[in-house]
């Protein structure tokens, strides 16, 4: 756990963030097609998270379905999914200008378009580590489903602008992201087109092979060397619960076998913290209506909340 001492810059970094927390609900669910995962953040809520810390609550916001929302190209729900985004947009950046931490309970990975650019608002240098099952960055021309949880980072990335021109309910949205300031950790199920997307951008990427092989630690220390070897960069920890293996998170739309273990995923959160760099985060895809038991949802919430409260430096025990 020495990987960002040796950089030897520990102390002027904690200093650079100030640790207040703020926490936005964002009860998103169009995305995708399980209207449960709207249950995400007060699901997390009702673990008693804020009274474990010190906060200031944003509450949960308010999204509307747009009606007669066609279809645009494959993208679902395009101008319902891009009116709760620009709308959280604001609600993050807002966060951001209080000079807190902010964490994003979700909803779908829809909306870490709206988390990730209303953060590039206050910091645009930021760099975003990205723990998923899936690589989320179809675009409306590749994607077989037609859900936009699998398509947020299309609409952030600059290189990808063109893919995303046009699309309804997104006229306010301007790219805020450059390929190389993602890191990927815990892929395992990437669509044909995805793979294209990432080896042409070169997009730096750790599947659940790689965390395997390398080990977690080796893959955190890696990935500090290729976001901060230059300079240090505010972090967006985006957190899609499938990352983890089902055995841990089974309340969650699109489990896939293999996934992380509960060391492996505190150890990403661990690290992170340490840096003294995180600056947002969002934990999404958490869907209390999908396990099977209230155990299912029990142990889903709580692999949820070890991974916030580990990534803000405060012990799973308390």
């Amino acid at each position: 756990h020495v990987w960002w001492d040796r950089m030897g810059q520990m102390d002027t970094i904690c200093k650079r963030f100030n640790h207040k927390i703020g926490i936005v609900g964002a009860p998103l669910s169009k995305g995708q097609k399980k209207e449960g995962v709207r249950k995400g953040p007060d699901a997390i809520r009702n673990a008693k998270l804020l009274e474990k810390l010190q906060v200031g609550d944003y509450s949960n916001l308010k999204f509307v379905e747009v009606l007669g929302d066609e279809p645009f190209k494959s993208a679902r729900w395009p101008r319902t999914v891009g009116a709760a985004n620009q709308k959280l947009s604001q609600a993050v950046a807002r966060v951001k200008r209080d000079d807190r931490l902010c964490v994003t309970l979700g909803g779908d990975h829809s909306l870490a378009i709206g988390s990730i650019s209303g953060h590039a608002m206050f910091h645009s240098d930021l760099c975003v580590v990205w723990v998923d099952a899936h690589a989320d960055i179809n675009t409306p021309d590749t994607s077989t489903t037609g859900n936009m949880h699998g398509q947020p980072l299309s609409f952030l990335i600059n290189e990808l602008r063109d893919k995303v021109e046009n699309v309804p309910g997104f006229s306010w949205l301007a790219p805020c992201l450059s390929a190389k300031d993602i890191v990927y950790i815990g892929l395992r199920d990437v669509d044909p087109e995805e793979k294209k997307i990432i080896k042409k951008l070169g997009i730096k990427f750790f599947s659940m092979t790689e965390v395997k092989q390398l080990g977690i630690q080796k893959v955190m220390e890696m990935t500090s060397d290729y976001l901060f070897s230059r300079i240090q960069k505010p972090i967006h920890l985006s957190f899609d619960i499938d990352a983890f293996d089902p055995s841990l998170a089974p309340a969650t739309g699109t489990p896939v076998e293999g996934g992380l273990t509960y060391e492996e995923g505190i150890c990403i959160a661990c690290e992170i913290h340490k840096t003294g760099l995180l600056s947002a985060m969002d934990i999404v895809e958490l869907n209390p209506e999908l396990g099977k038991t209230e155990e299912e949802v029990t142990l889903t919430v709580n692999t949820g909340l070890a991974v916030i409260k580990t990534s803000l430096g405060i012990n799973n025990k308390e």
